[in-house]
């Protein structure tokens, strides 16, 4: 009886708190859907440290803190907006990090990570005052959508890629065993997708691991829990060591001002494109609670860059959650919680085969294109911009390219056809500003 009682006062707290039953869910469904979420990101602890080392940071500290950073962020995400988004370290903004500020341009490690400091409070400061939220909302619909479908696009691309299935543009090996262990995983993902099959993604990414390690095509894991921990020391507040004359310079404000831009239309992108894809949107195609989103993004970054590590960002693999269902922060505190663990069970994650979560991402991205039907087609200002946002991520490896060409279209041809009355102010200044970015950045 007391046992009775102690699990219906947990879920009675988790429904207070996640308003489950108003989102018609129910937490062994976000449970699933945050384990997911996690499996489909987990790659990250394996890339970022081995990307940001490269720059001359400790891998093993550069590990703890992407742990560190990403289980703080989610968990600000699924508390403050009650989302299933999880955050890490960006993907891009890592390589940004390492080999443009600090390879290309010759500053210090310490001088990247006070750079995304920066950019992080100047998030904090546009999203409080709405600017962010703002920039969310003038998007037209007709875009929003194109949104989604490109960011399922650019996922499908991406798994494509990983796996390499597709290589240089072009198709792989066929001959490959871990290309051919890849599409098996995209059949059985599919056919359990098909089947409308409860927990049908996290089911194939363990059946494509086993079936890989089985046949010896991936490694078996080094053991499953080490409590071995590097210490984070070596790049714990080390941004504070920068010289104040390189915090004040030009290069400073050009590094956080490419940040800046990269980092806000692809976290856009993400939003949108996720919400859209978990109905999340509302009867104007806007997302509720976008400003507590937009702030766990920049607590994210402004705190990663204290631990030490880059850009954190909201992840678009956060769909395949949403795909299993997750609809509340539930699902983001469950990846929140994996990403702690993952600190204990490190050999654990890091086996999980590129061919499994690849095979996910592929089917995920087949889910979110649907939102093409939702395009007006019909009217070509509408179209042309719309299929230039879809287009252009996949093709230039960008969410954030993809929406800025996108808008840029769309606010042209609408000036230029004489249907002035169908873009608002925000989206001719960001027109601008896209433009002057262009010719001063490239």
């Amino acid at each position: 009886m007391e046992i009775t009682n102690l699990s219906n006062d947990k879920n009675n707290f988790l429904e207070k708190i996640f308003k489950l039953s108003e989102n018609n869910t129910n937490v062994k469904t976000e449970v699933t859907a945050g384990i997911t979420t996690f499996m489909t990101m987990a790659y990250i602890l394996v890339v970022n440290p081995m990307i940001l080392s490269a720059s001359g940071m400790d891998q093993g500290a550069v590990f703890v803190a992407t742990a560190l950073s990403a289980a703080i962020s989610t968990f600000f995400m699924g508390i403050l907006a009650n989302y299933p988004i999880g955050l890490a370290p960006g993907m891009g903004l890592n390589v940004f990090f390492a080999n443009t500020i600090v390879l290309q341009m010759g500053y210090s490690w310490q001088f990247a990570l006070m750079a995304v400091f920066i950019e992080g409070i100047i998030f904090i400061l546009l999203t409080v005052t709405n600017l962010r939220e703002k920039i969310i909302e003038c998007i037209p619909l007709n875009l929003k959508f194109a949104v989604t479908a490109g960011v399922g696009l650019f996922i499908a691309y991406v798994g494509l890629q990983n796996a390499n299935v597709v290589v240089d543009g072009s198709l792989g090996n066929m001959h490959d065993p871990l290309v051919i262990l890849t599409l098996a995983g995209l059949l059985i993902t599919g056919i359990l997708v098909a089947k409308n099959k409860k927990g049908a993604l996290l089911i194939s990414i363990v059946a494509i691991s086993a079936i890989g390690m089985g046949l010896k095509l991936v490694a078996l894991p080094q053991g499953i829990m080490s409590f071995n921990i590097p210490s984070l020391k070596p790049v714990f507040l080390q941004l504070f060591s920068v010289d104040k004359s390189q915090i004040f310079s030009l290069d400073m404000v050009i590094v956080v001002f490419t940040l800046l831009f990269v980092d806000l239309f692809d976290t856009v992108g993400c939003l949108v494109g996720v919400a859209e894809k978990g109905n999340l949107l509302d009867e104007d195609g806007n997302i509720p609670r976008a400003k507590e989103a937009m702030l766990a993004d920049a607590i994210g970054t402004t705190v990663g860059a204290l631990i030490g590590t880059s850009t954190v960002t909201a992840f678009i693999e956060s769909a395949a959650g949403i795909g299993e269902g997750g609809k509340t922060g539930l699902t983001a505190i469950t990846t929140g919680v994996l990403f702690l663990l993952s600190l204990f069970f490190a050999p654990l994650f890091v086996a999980i085969p590129t061919q499994a979560t690849s095979a996910v991402l592929i089917i995920v991205g087949v889910m979110m294109a649907g939102s093409l039907n939702k395009i007006d087609f019909g009217d070509f200002t509408n179209a042309i911009p719309a299929f230039i946002t879809f287009l252009f991520m996949p093709l230039m490896n960008s969410i954030g390219d993809g929406i800025i060409f996108g808008i840029l279209s769309y606010t042209i041809l609408k000036l230029a056809t004489n249907k002035r009355d169908e873009i608002n102010v925000s989206m001719i200044v960001l027109s601008i500003l896209f433009i002057i970015k262009f010719i001063l950045l490239g």
